[in-house]
């Protein structure tokens, strides 16, 4: 039995990767062959505890009132959710020979919790271990948008202000997933500019998808 292949979107908040997750699944459809989209935080039990705390409906009490979770346990809780992810949506499927498709993985985890930690690169070995145990992708795509760019995007988006909307922090986050190969050595990482037409972008995703089915 041949198993699917499991393919990752990554970026900067604007870069596209919802978008890009659709059309990529519906580009797998258009061919023919079994896809499933799915999301991290997932829609799972845990994803969706993590969604509201990233939505500051859920918080916990401070010295100055109530206040977002501790970084670490934001990224305890993202781990859990990755889990429960892998075991209940991601391996099911790619054992059935589906194609699974995610909107962010734990490579978002790392960028996100080391930097609002403080410490970067002091928290990232951390972060990998207690997200050792995810099932590695076939392929990631990270979709580079300059900072200025992916802002304006979200500016356009309606919805409240969310847990890592500061400007500050996306531009790290720029900065991040620019190199973001270098801090998962010997993983298929692939840069594409999504900075263009979305159809250009799509293209150039197909064509890193077709180096890993030939009927692609």
């Amino acid at each position: 039995m041949i198993e699917g292949n499991f393919i990752v979107l990554e970026g900067v908040d604007g870069a596209g990767t919802t978008t890009h997750t659709k059309d990529l699944g519906d580009y797998f459809r258009g061919r023919g062959l079994p896809v499933h989209t799915t999301r991290e935080p997932s829609d799972g039990p845990i994803g969706v505890l993590v969604r509201q705390m990233i939505q500051g409906r859920v918080v916990v009490p401070g010295i100055h009132g109530t206040r977002a979770p501790h970084w670490t346990t934001m990224a305890l809780m993202f781990a859990a959710d990755r889990v429960d992810h892998v075991d209940a949506e991601i391996r099911p499927n790619l054992m059935d020979g589906v194609n699974v498709i995610c909107d962010r993985y734990d490579y978002s985890s790392v960028a996100y919790q080391s930097i609002r930690s403080g410490e970067s690169e002091e928290a990232i070995p951390w972060l990998k271990r207690i997200n050792s145990h995810a099932l590695r992708p076939d392929l990631t795509v990270v979709l580079d948008v300059p900072a200025e760019v992916a802002a304006e995007r979200r500016r356009q988006r309606s919805g409240v202000k969310e847990l890592y909307d500061d400007a500050e922090f996306q531009e790290k986050l720029t900065d991040f997933y620019a190199t973001m190969e270098n801090r998962f050595e010997s993983e298929n990482i692939v840069h594409v500019n999504g900075n263009r037409p979305r159809k250009e972008v799509a293209l150039e995703i197909q064509k890193h998808i077709r180096s890993l089915r030939k009927e692609l």
